[in-house]
């Protein structure tokens, strides 16, 4: 799928050296890859500016804006997934937001990604749930909701006890065969394609490392590291491993391609 102008600008900044930025050309050069026209480049720009998720850093350069910085710094945190897990001793985190309002659909949006960027699902309306096999304690995981966007109004607590039945249902709310699949596949498909991308030209190993390495940052990025045995966890970080070692990959054939349209400017 291809990204619009805004999306690419914000991925090539969040990865690029924050001193330096990247120009306005290499920005476009960046979005002729994926048939995104100069104006579309420039209009963003503009917007994003605005907006101040992108900010001026010397004449014709730009980087990450303050308001990109915080869900950016988040988001990046991907790299280390794997290390915010502990083993499973049956208990639950659980997210009540049954007394917030629904008709904001913009706090809404706000709240669904909280609890989706921390692995949390609906159980009831107004209920969220998750496993509570995270390292962090329970206030520093409040903290982080309410950073993303969940209002302070909402109780997140931990429940100890669930009778069986219950603690089935829950256990249910995730597709945990999606999950392994995806940790599977998606290694394969990442290896094989760096084994093979020496044949490629700057180019295409530049417009497919990004398609390919973004979707499977997403994937990690929303992985609710659900605990053994709700999902295969080995497989969960020998994917998450591949995603680290296919990104490294992706940097250097950017740094290359930048490295190439400076020397042409």
């Amino acid at each position: 799928v291809k990204p619009s102008a805004t999306s690419l600008i914000l991925d090539l900044l969040l990865a690029a050296n924050r001193t330096q930025g990247l120009s306005v050309g290499e920005l476009v050069a960046a979005c002729h890859l994926f048939g995104l026209s100069d104006n579309s480049v420039r209009v963003s720009l503009v917007r994003l500016a605005a907006e101040s998720k992108v900010e001026a850093v010397g004449r014709g350069r730009y980087r990450l804006g303050t308001q990109a910085l915080d869900l950016a710094q988040d988001v990046s945190g991907w790299r280390d997934a794997g290390e915010r897990v502990r083993d499973w001793q049956g208990d639950w985190i659980m997210v009540l937001s049954t007394s917030l309002g629904r008709s904001d659909r913009k706090a809404l949006r706000r709240r669904q990604r909280a609890l989706n960027l921390l692995g949390f699902t609906e159980w009831e309306q107004g209920v969220a749930v998750r496993p509570h096999n995270l390292k962090a304690d329970l206030a520093s995981i409040r903290q982080r909701l309410h950073g993303l966007g969940l209002e302070r109004q909402a109780a997140v607590m931990v429940v100890s006890e669930v009778d069986e039945a219950r603690a089935v249902a829950m256990r249910a709310l995730w597709d945990v065969r999606a999950f392994n699949s995806v940790y599977r596949h998606t290694r394969v498909q990442l290896d094989d394609w760096l084994a093979q991308s020496h044949a490629l030209s700057l180019d295409a190993a530049a417009r497919e490392s990004y398609l390919l390495g973004g979707q499977a940052i997403r994937h990690v990025v929303f992985d609710p590291l659900l605990p053994d045995p709700l999902v295969d966890v080995v497989a969960r970080q020998r994917f998450f491993d591949a995603v680290r070692q296919f990104d490294e990959a992706g940097h250097v054939i950017w740094q290359r391609f930048f490295e190439r349209q400076r020397a042409a400017a």
